[in-house]
């Protein structure tokens, strides 16, 4: 992974310095971001973390809880993405016989969570992840927001060495855009035009899974497995060229 050399005089990356693989986790991290064509999750974000006077950059994630089927962690005053980074280390270290559902609370922010699964992915895991934000799609109708724009993300590993990748908001928008420039923070609604009641419907579920497992915060929850079968190929084959999620 890329280390995070061009930014050393960026605050939180600065004190940052003394933990490598953190720095490369996030370098990786933005500039693959960067790369997808995703500004609102890349180099964007370095000034806004800045802003997060809570995060504790010496801090460390910590595991409660350690099952065959069940893992719980703690943020413990980590940077979300450190914190999901650690999580996905554990589980290729140690992977699941069959399948395993790890909750994690007090973890924000998170970043393309496709990142995240597209690593386990690659190891040969399916892996799908969700986990919330500060309260920010309202109800199509009106109303204060009640959930965050609860991105979720889904792996599938494939024996042609690339996953299929599917990454998705609940909001029209992502609040990286909006950090990005690139839209407004009243555009922050609910996808789907006519049928935005959908997508929130999915984000108020996604929202109340996360806080019944997790708790009081910002959370994450993420299901790993091993897959019994290797679907992609067939269905690249039938899609005859068309764009698949997760391409480049």
């Amino acid at each position: 992974m890329t280390r995070l050399a061009p930014f050393p005089g960026v605050g939180f990356c600065a004190r940052l310095r003394n933990s490598d693989a953190a720095i490369a986790h996030l370098a990786d991290h933005f500039l693959d971001a960067e790369a997808r064509g995703k500004a609102g999750h890349g180099l964007s974000r370095v000034d806004w973390l800045e802003t997060l006077s809570w995060i504790d950059p010496a801090a460390r994630p910590r595991r409660e809880l350690h099952e065959q089927e069940y893992e719980r962690w703690d943020g413990n005053g980590a940077l979300g993405y450190l914190t999901l980074a650690a999580i996905v280390d554990a589980q290729l270290a140690a992977p699941p016989v069959h399948a395993r559902v790890i909750v994690a609370s007090n973890c924000f922010p998170t970043g393309m969570l496709g990142w995240y699964v597209r690593r386990l992915a690659d190891r040969g895991l399916v892996a799908a992840l969700t986990a919330t934000s500060p309260a920010r799609l309202a109800h199509p109708a009106g109303g204060e927001p009640l959930a965050g724009t609860n991105p979720l993300a889904i792996a599938i590993p494939s024996s042609d060495d690339t996953p299929l990748v599917a990454d998705v908001s609940m909001g029209a928008v992502t609040y990286g855009d909006v950090l990005a420039g690139a839209a407004s923070k009243e555009e922050l609604v609910p996808f789907g035009g006519e049928q935005a009641h959908k997508a929130f419907a999915l984000a108020i579920g996604l929202q109340l899974v996360v806080d019944a497992l997790a708790g009081e915060g910002y959370g994450a929850v993420l299901v790993v497995a091993r897959p019994e079968t290797d679907p992609v190929p067939a269905l690249r084959a039938r899609a005859g060229g068309v764009h698949l999620p997760g391409d480049r």
